[in-house]
């Protein structure tokens, strides 16, 4: 039997305010967090990621008090992270809440990170994000919020990621982020079939059928999207059944 597909809304946050761009730039306030955790639970996600792209030490405080404030109003599991560069401050992220925590930067600056947070946590608990552009005919890791490139090739990063502990991707597609083009497709592919665990692709969702192409073309495990959320383009509902009428195991509410 195979196991159901989730839909997960993001909240990328400033700290206290959810904010949205296109390609990481050009943000605008979204609303309040902990007010659209609500709604998203009420309204059948299956998950919530919530990330701090701010991730400056003067966001912390504020980012755990957001953490709290969304944790209260689920009953689905919490993704959180931004910033995370040790094992204490992962730590603090689940105490907040957070069912699992997130990293990307630092786990790139030291690798590390990702089996001692496995070690301590269990490898369920780590998601190990990566933000990916297109460089011929593969895709580069960029760290800090998309604004630095490295020389890491994403798909190979990802590999090496799940071998050091990560129990989960988060793949953001650069090129597609906020532009309601589709889902790279071919970039959740190849990163789907390299890994051994579950893969949320992310970055340019649209309509419905971006996500049964994701779902099918790019096995994606699971699809987040953010701006069609937020300004109540998709609802929940209607999403999963119209994929669970094409053939993608979904949890429909009744």
């Amino acid at each position: 039997m195979s196991l159901a597909r989730r839909i997960i809304p993001c909240l990328d946050t400033d700290g206290s305010r959810v904010v949205k761009g296109v390609q990481f730039i050009h943000l605008r306030d979204a609303g309040d967090p902990a007010e659209l955790a609500a709604r998203y639970n009420r309204e059948g996600a299956d998950e919530l990621v919530v990330l701090d792209i701010a991730a400056s030490r003067d966001h912390r405080p504020t980012f755990l008090e957001t953490i709290r404030r969304v944790a209260a109003e689920l009953a689905i599991p919490l993704s959180a992270g931004g910033g995370i560069g040790t094992l204490e401050e992962g730590q603090a992220i689940l105490r907040a809440g957070a069912d699992k925590v997130t990293v990307n930067t630092a786990a790139i600056r030291r690798p590390a990170l990702l089996t001692e947070l496995a070690a301590e946590f269990g490898a369920q608990a780590v998601v190990l994000a990566i933000d990916a552009r297109r460089d011929g005919k593969s895709w580069r890791a960029y760290v800090r919020g998309g604004h630095e490139s490295t020389d890491l090739d994403a798909v190979a990063w990802a590999q090496e990621g799940v071998e050091r502990g990560a129990g989960e991707i988060l793949l953001t597609s650069m090129d597609r982020d906020g532009t309601r083009e589709g889902f790279d497709c071919e970039l959740t592919a190849a990163v789907s079939e390299t890994v051994s665990v579950p893969v949320i692709a992310s970055g340019g969702a649209d309509t419905p059928q971006d996500f049964l192409d994701v779902f099918k073309k790019g096995k994606a495990d699971a699809a987040l999207a953010a701006s069609i959320f937020h300004d109540n383009l998709q609802g929940f509902g209607e999403l999963k059944r119209f994929l669970a009428e094409r053939g993608i195991p979904m949890r429909v509410s009744a």
